[in-house]
């Protein structure tokens, strides 16, 4: 199961009234992510939130459109983690180490929902994926100027931008795949893990405070 609150307090698809439809939508992530979203029936839905089918139609028409309300409300949470973090204090390194913190955490902590959110693209009618797609393709921004910042100060070395965003963004987003609140990590200790993976990646210069200090024991 995901956390039931982020940090920050944010509650997971508060946005989403009444009561009801976020009943019927939470159960959908829970359905989508164990079956799948071909395999799962609006009766499947309709049981696992305790009501009956024909209640699920008086808030959403379609099984898609189920799936295009989760998918957006997780693209723009994914967006909104991103550009808060490029907008951070800092260097280049310390808002690309925020920014897949953050991310990854995320993913991590919402790993049912994020499998839904990233993986079930292709089932989306052909309008509502154009959209989603227009909003990967500003988070793929958000992170390609931070690389471009980073370059042009000197503190990455980074031929391939736009190769290396791609390598950044789906190494958070695989995270939802295999993460395991039984595991030995928690969202936060992988969060750690991959912004010093990342920061490697680039081939970040060591940082003032970093350069600072005296040999570690």
């Amino acid at each position: 199961m995901d956390s039931a609150v982020e940090t920050g307090g944010y509650q997971p698809w508060s946005e989403v009234t009444p009561d009801a439809a976020r009943r019927l939508l939470v159960a959908a992530v829970e359905a989508f992510a164990e079956r799948g979203y071909h395999a799962t029936t609006t009766r499947d839905i309709a049981s696992r939130a305790g009501m009956s089918p024909a209640a699920l139609y008086i808030h959403y028409k379609t099984k898609e459109e189920l799936l295009h309300r989760i998918s957006r409300i997780g693209h723009d949470k994914a967006l909104e983690i991103l550009t808060t973090a490029a907008a951070g204090p800092g260097c280049a390194a310390d808002r690309l180490d925020a920014a897949v913190r953050s991310f990854v955490l995320w993913h991590a902590a919402h790993h049912t929902t994020a499998r839904v959110v990233q993986y079930e693209l292709d089932a989306l009618a052909p309008e509502h994926r154009s959209e989603i797609v227009a909003l990967r393709r500003q988070s793929d921004a958000v992170v390609r100027r931070i690389l471009v910042e980073g370059v042009a100060a000197g503190e990455f070395d980074v031929p391939d931008v736009p190769g290396t965003t791609l390598a950044v963004l789906s190494l958070c987003i695989d995270v939802a795949r295999w993460f395991n609140v039984a595991g030995q990590r928690t969202p936060d200790e992988v969060g750690a893990l991959y912004a010093d993976l990342v920061l490697r990646m680039v081939a970040a210069r060591p940082r003032p405070q970093q350069q600072q200090r005296g040999p570690q024991k």
